[in-house]
């Protein structure tokens, strides 16, 4: 049981685990969910760890079909510019190895920002806190357990 699922039981979530045989090999870890478990792409989203400009980490949550945009990030923590953390840096900070990071029971409780795209349904999937397990949720859960803001961050 990973700290994300923990999370999920405590605060009695309405959640759904969703698990498949990972494959070492596979580019892109979120992509690779989403055709392993025959989801809708979009609604398949990837946490990303970034360090602003003054040195803060931030966690930004987009689509697996889109790229995080960096300066919208950026802006909407309040910095100028970001770049994405060390994967050690990320790992250190959330506690889940890349390809695993899930945005919830992390660590340490970053600035969390969801792509404003995940509001458009009404669940979607992020990582469980290890490779090859999906958390299926309400977009208003996830945000309420992270402290998200609903931000544009997604560049397709």
């Amino acid at each position: 049981m990973t700290p994300a699922i923990k999370l999920l039981e405590r605060d009695g979530a309405n959640f759904e685990l969703l698990s498949y045989e990972h494959d070492p090999r596979a580019p892109a870890y979120g992509e690779e969910a989403a055709r392993a478990l025959s989801l809708e792409p979009r609604s398949v989203f990837k946490t990303l760890v970034a360090r602003l400009d003054d040195g803060r980490l931030a966690i930004g949550i987009v689509p697996v079909t889109a790229q995080l945009d960096l300066k919208a990030l950026a802006k909407a923590a309040g910095g100028r510019r970001a770049c994405m953390a060390e994967s050690a840096e990320a790992a250190r900070a959330t506690g889940y190895v890349l390809g695993g990071i899930s945005p919830l029971g992390q660590k340490k409780r970053l600035p969390t920002f969801l792509d404003e795209s995940a509001a458009g349904f009404a669940a979607i999937h992020v990582s469980g806190g290890r490779r090859g397990l999906e958390i299926r949720l309400a977009p208003d859960d996830l945000v309420r357990l992270t402290g998200a803001r609903l931000v544009r961050l997604a560049r397709h």
